[in-house]
């Protein structure tokens, strides 16, 4: 996982971050288009892995979804720019644009793939596709709203989010779950106003982050490992936090963006949206207290030989992560 070892992967790391640099500074939807076709090129590497055949099968599909929505997206930048000769909104060609940026973000009606996809890769590549892959799409999307058809999605969004994390024995798909969830967050704080998505993102950025360190630290993958395993308990707690903090449970740090976003859909008198959305993160709260309840409470055994060590360092790490996620609403009550 940790890159620093391997200069290919630098390499492909370093083209990842500069493709969506190239994407968001673009002047023309050509320039846009030529960063994603970069983007895409750049993080297939950084997915796959000769010993392991989910990751190649995971890069297969990723590149066959991204390749499709890339060819919508430059389809209907030709056909507008042949058709109307200057970008007057279009209803239909809104959409088209929209649906492609969509299916790059993995978002409803195409999120299909992003369960599969995360569920053969490694934490760190599900941290990137999670959060760094979420950026170019919504710049773009940005730029070419279509309000009504993304009221929609973004409805949509918060509720498969939320339903679909039932069941879920990989953490990896739960995870990806709850990304799709923070979608309908994100595409209503993008329709709202680019800071707003700019702040939310950057919570959710840190949050996931926090989430996928803890889970590559300990190795974990799935959910019946969080129960039968002889984990320092400090570790369960913090996974506790920072769990209850990405579902956006109030004392916590999670709850912040979530606060302004409901704020605001409130002032624009989006009342049936703002209850949409908090209903579903009461949904996805529950899925993560059963989780937590589960993994706290089973009764499992205490193996003495059996310890996990864990670099002094890297407690450090979680105990600062879970002082962030606890006391981080009350420092940020001072900006306000």
């Amino acid at each position: 996982m940790l890159l620093m070892h391997n200069s290919n992967k630098m390499f492909f790391l370093f083209i990842l971050f500069f493709s969506t640099l190239i994407s968001i500074s673009a002047n023309s939807w050509i320039g846009c288009w030529i960063g994603l076709e970069i983007n895409l090129l750049s993080f297939i590497p950084l997915m796959s892995s000769p010993q392991n055949l989910l990751n190649s099968e995971a890069s297969l599909k990723y590149f066959l979804t991204q390749s499709i929505a890339s060819i919508n997206f430059l389809f209907a930048v030709l056909l507008n720019l042949f058709l109307m000769k200057n970008f007057f909104p279009h209803n239909f060609f809104s959409i088209i644009i929209n649906s492609s940026m969509l299916m790059k973000m993995g978002s409803i009606p195409f999120h299909f793939w992003f369960p599969n996809i995360m569920e053969g890769l490694s934490w760190f590549n599900c941290f990137i596709l999670m959060t760094w892959q979420k950026i170019t799409p919504m710049i773009i999307l940005s730029y070419y709203l279509n309000y009504n058809f993304l009221y929609f999605i973004m409805i949509f969004n918060v509720l498969i989010g939320a339903i679909g994390s039932f069941n879920q024995s990989s953490l990896r798909k739960l995870m990806a779950f709850s990304s799709i969830n923070n979608l309908g967050w994100m595409i209503s704080s993008m329709i709202i106003s680019e800071n707003l998505w700019l702040i939310y993102f950057i919570f959710y950025s840190i949050f996931i982050f926090i989430m996928c360190f803890l889970f590559y630290m300990i190795n974990i993958f799935f959910i019946n490992q969080l129960f039968f395993f002889n984990m320092n308990f400090l570790i369960k707690i913090s996974i506790m936090i920072n769990f209850l903090s990405l579902g956006g449970l109030p004392p916590f740090l999670g709850f912040f963006p979530k606060w302004l976003v409901i704020n605001y859909l409130m002032n624009n008198n989006l009342f049936i949206i703002s209850f949409i959305f908090i209903m579903s993160s009461l949904i996805l709260l529950f899925v993560y207290f059963r989780i937590i309840y589960s993994s706290l409470l089973f009764f499992s055994f205490k193996l003495k030989w059996f310890k996990i060590f864990i670099k002094n360092n890297f407690l450090i790490l979680i105990l600062f992560f879970n002082f962030i996620s606890l006391l981080g609403m009350i420092i940020s009550t001072f900006f306000f």
